[in-house]
């Protein structure tokens, strides 16, 4: 690759995908830098989500419904906040009709915590969103697999780290399709890039604004004087040994590896690590080119979106501006979104604070869709403290979604044929105001709260019309069942809370709600028949108590003519909890 004038461009030529519900599977090929001879093809999954198909009402969308939109009414305008400019800002795409878009993806030594399922629901809502509004989106994220972390627990493990950290990318896309997070349009590894790497860190010593140490590059921080844009951090704030590495030989301590040599001062080997050939001999990369590389070989050097978790605004992603600013002067990304901490007792969750919940520990309890609930219910900015009891709200919640949505489902399969085309005023009404809500809230920085706030409207009005006396006898009720079901569906396929099948979640909600009140399904049916007995004999003691027991733990039980069911709830304790708290 030859040696950066202008900056970079986009090395492979990514198709950016407008089909709908699909993905595409291409070929790219990178280059081992260990070795030349390899050419394993990697495959990229380039996915996408096609504009949500609207629902249609009388032969027309409610996009066009709303078309005569008058001032203040919501329109597909998307504002975003901005952590360079500490502002929210109208987006606009630097390519009309397309977006640029890069996340820094996770350090794979270790399976994932909830804080980064945070980060990745985070910007699959964005994704989702962008291409709902009818952008085409090309969606970068990258995995870090040559890291100090790794190489230390591959030390620990007695394992070769680039093996070992393959393990955990692996162990990670399990957990996003578990979360339902789209896979990215590429997922570029560190490994498969040292070429650009280096190439990038080349330009960056040939223009100045790096220096040689004993085989290592470091980044001169003075020689770049819009260091701290983005955090807003003076020089003299970068102490040494504040999430930057001691190291007597830098001439300022602020100063920032580019490269690491793989020999000590002595030439021998550091044991257990990987390295590369390179121009300052053999080593490997600092932990912050790699983005600003990979993101540049994908994107090109301006782009529109760079996100991350609010602990990356410093240092990672301010070292990413210099270090592509320093490579090449026309390097610009529009907007730098940062998403809040998932904290535990007000303190951020992080492996190194060791108060983290990994994100298979808490699946094994919740169904994956209650925990991204959980992570959508606090707006994306906002820290979201990690608890039981909001967990189980989310758990509670999207099992009465699903019921209602099931319940729809059984009902509209009966009435598949003779449906009128139109449906009564204040059921449009009621689609219309949703509709509005939702976008509204999401072009209002991803105000994803709202959104599943204003779900409620619909939900009641179908349980209206499903089960009281009123709703079953209103004219169309079927007809306004269906358009109210279509509309909700459309909202969650945008939001990524569709399930493949209501049924099947329903039946691991309940499974999982077994699982934390530590019953079998046998025995709650014991109980209900114990209370119909005791209800029977007018024991209306012993039939409360045991209501009582099982609401203690998380199972609610509901009498109707048809007999007594059970349901997962929040249990008793924590509903407490909560009004205490209020």
């Amino acid at each position: 690759m030859g040696t950066l004038l202008k900056g970079y461009k986009p090395l492979f030529s990514i198709r950016f995908s407008s089909f709908p519900n699909s993905l595409r599977s291409v070929q790219l090929r990178t280059h081992s830098f260990n070795n030349p001879k390899r050419r394993n093809p990697i495959r990229r999954c380039f996915s996408s989500l096609s504009p949500s198909s609207q629902p249609f009402i009388n032969g027309t969308t409610l996009d066009k419904m709303d078309g005569n939109r008058q001032p203040g009414s919501p329109s597909s305008e998307l504002w975003l906040h901005n952590t360079m400019s500490k502002n929210k800002e109208l987006f606009r795409p630097k390519v009309e009709g397309k977006v640029g878009m890069y996340v820094c993806g996770v350090t794979a030594y270790d399976l994932s915590h909830i804080g980064h399922a945070r980060v990745y629901v985070t910007f699959d809502v964005l994704y989702r969103y962008l291409k709902h509004l009818g952008y085409e989106v090309c969606y970068v994220r990258n995995f870090t697999d040559v890291d100090d972390k790794i190489i230390a627990r591959a030390k620990e493990l007695a394992e070769d780290p680039i093996s070992l950290s393959r393990r955990y990318c692996d162990e990670f896309i399990q957990d996003m399709v578990h979360l339902q997070c789209l896979p990215p349009s590429v997922e570029p590894r560190v490994s498969d890039h040292m070429p650009h790497i280096i190439d990038m860190i080349k330009q960056i010593v040939d223009n100045g604004y790096a220096y040689r140490v004993e085989g290592d590059v470091f980044f001169s921080v003075e020689n770049f004087p819009e260091y701290g844009q983005l955090s807003g951090r003076k020089l003299e704030d970068n102490r040494a040994g504040e999430r930057v590495a001691v190291d007597s030989r830098k001439r300022n301590p602020a100063d920032f590896a580019l490269w690491k040599a793989s020999f000590m001062r002595n030439n021998s080997a550091k044991e257990g690590e990987p390295f590369w050939e390179s121009p300052w001999g053999p080593g490997r990369p600092g932990w912050h080119i790699e983005c600003s590389a990979m993101s540049a070989a994908y994107l090109g050097y301006s782009f529109d979106i760079h996100g991350g978790g609010m602990d990356l605004v410093f240092p990672h992603h301010e070292n990413e501006i210099a270090q592509s600013c320093a490579a090449c002067k026309q390097s610009n990304v529009s907007y730098w979104i940062h998403n809040g901490f998932v904290t535990v007792d007000s303190e951020k969750m992080s492996k190194s604070l060791g108060n983290f919940f990994t994100i298979r520990e808490v699946m094994d309890l919740y169904h994956p869709l209650a925990l991204r609930l959980f992570l959508m219910g606090t707006h994306y900015r906002s820290p979201i403290n990690y608890s039981d009891v909001l967990l189980e709200s989310a758990s509670e919640r999207i099992f009465y979604i699903y019921q209602t949505l099931h319940d729809c489902e059984n009902v509209l399969s009966q009435h598949d044929k003779g449906l009128q085309e139109s449906i009564p005023p204040e059921t449009l009404n009621v689609i219309n105001k949703f509709h509005n809500d939702f976008l509204t809230s999401m072009s209002d920085d991803l105000h994803t709260p709202v959104v599943l706030a204003a779900l409620s409207d619909p939900l009641k009005t179908i349980n209206d019309l499903l089960h009281t006396r009123k709703g079953k006898k209103q004219a169309m009720r079927i007809e306004s069942v269906a358009a109210l079901e279509k509309i909700i569906r459309n909202v969650l396929s945008v939001l990524g809370l569709m399930p493949t099948s209501y049924s099947e979640a329903l039946q691991q909600l309940r499974e999982m709600a077994l699982k934390r009140a530590k019953l079998t399904e046998d025995k709650i049916l014991q109980k209900i028949e114990e209370r119909s007995e005791a209800r029977k004999n007018k024991d209306y003691e012993k039939s409360d108590a045991i209501r009582k027991d099982l609401a203690v733990v998380g199972i609610a039980l509901m009498d109707s003519p048809d007999g007594t069911s059970w349901r997962p709830a929040i249990p008793l304790p924590l509903q407490e909890q909560q009004v205490a708290a209020t």
